[in-house]
C-alpha cells in the first residue's frame, strides 16, 4: 500500500515544525524518517497516521485521502514510548489490544502465537510486564502494532535505548514483515540504521532536505556516510531547531 505525503506543513504557536513536505513511499518497501532529535519526525508521522491535521497539504494512503477511519484500520503503529499494561501478562495486553481491532476470538489465540514468535516472546507469554527488560518490552509493543496484520506500519523510534545485538534482531523482525507485504515507515535519529531501509527521507529543521533509495543517498556523499547530507544542510541552513 502506498503512502503520498503532498505540500505537507504544520505550525505550532507559530513555530513551522513542518515545511512543506512531499513524498512517495512505494507499497512494501522501509521507509526510514532520518533525522536528528527535534527535527520532526514525530510529527511527521503523526500527521500521517492522522492524530494531528495538516495545515497544508494532505496525505494519501492507496489514493485515500486521509485521515479514513476504515483505512486507519489497516495501520499498525508502535510509538516512542511503550503502551503496554505493566499489571497484565504478555498475553493478556495482546488479547486485550485483540478486542480493540475486533479480532475474531477464534482466530485471536493463533495470531497471538504468531506474533509472539516473530518477536522471540511465546516463552514469556504469562509473565507479567512489569518484569519485562527494556528489549522486552520493545518487542512486545512490536508485537502489538501488527497483530491485526496491518497494511501499513508505523514505528517511531522504535530501536531507541536498545543494545546492538537486540537491535540486529529487531531489523531482523522489521524485514520479515516486510517481506510479508507491508508497508514500514520507522523514525530514526540511529544514522547507521538507514543501511537497514529501502528508501530514506532525511528531515532537518522540519524540511525534508533528501528523498532517495538508500543507495543513492550514500552515492551522494564523499564518505559513503549519510550524516554529511544533515552537514551539508546544517552549513546551509539559517533557521532555529524544531522542536
Amino acid at each position: 500500500m502506498n503512502i503520498q505525503v503532498l505540500h505537507v506543513s504544520k505550525t505550532f504557536d507559530k513555530n513551522q515544525v513542518i515545511k512543506d513536505v512531499t513524498f512517495t513511499i512505494p507499497s512494501g518497501e522501509i521507509c526510514c524518517l532520518l533525522g536528528p532529535s527535534g527535527s520532526g519526525k514525530t510529527t511527521l508521522i503523526r500527521l500521517m497516521i492522522g492524530a494531528i491535521s495538516t495545515d497544508q497539504g494532505s496525505i494519501q494512503f492507496e489514493n485515500v485521502l486521509m485521515p479514513n477511519i476504515e483505512m486507519l484500520e489497516k495501520v499498525g503503529f508502535m510509538p516512542q514510548n511503550d503502551a503496554l499494561y505493566d499489571d497484565l501478562s504478555a498475553e493478556a495486553n495482546l488479547n486485550f489490544f485483540g478486542g480493540l481491532y475486533h479480532i475474531d476470538k477464534g482466530k485471536l489465540e493463533k495470531r497471538i502465537d504468531e506474533v509472539l514468535t516473530i518477536v522471540n516472546l511465546i516463552e514469556h507469554r504469562r509473565k507479567l510486564v512489569k518484569h519485562f527488560s527494556g528489549g522486552m518490552k520493545k518487542r512486545l509493543s512490536l508485537a502489538a502494532a501488527i497483530l491485526h496484520s496491518p497494511k501499513i506500519l508505523f514505528l517511531d523510534e522504535p530501536t531507541v535505548g536498545i543494545d546492538p545485538v537486540l537491535r540486529r534482531k529487531i531489523w531482523d523482525q522489521f524485514k520479515e514483515i516486510k517481506n510479508s507485504g507491508t508497508t514500514i515507515i520507522v523514525s530514526t535519529h540511529v544514522m547507521d540504521e538507514v543501511t537497514e531501509c529501502d528508501k530514506a527521507a532525511l528531515i532537518y529543521n522540519g524540511s525534508l532536505i533528501e528523498f532517495d533509495t538508500v543507495t543513492n543517498l550514500l552515492e551522494k556523499t564523499k564518505n559513503g556516510r549519510v550524516e554529511e547530507l544533515f552537514f551539508i544542510a546544517s552549513n546551509e541552513s539559517k533557521g532555529g531547531a524544531v522542536t
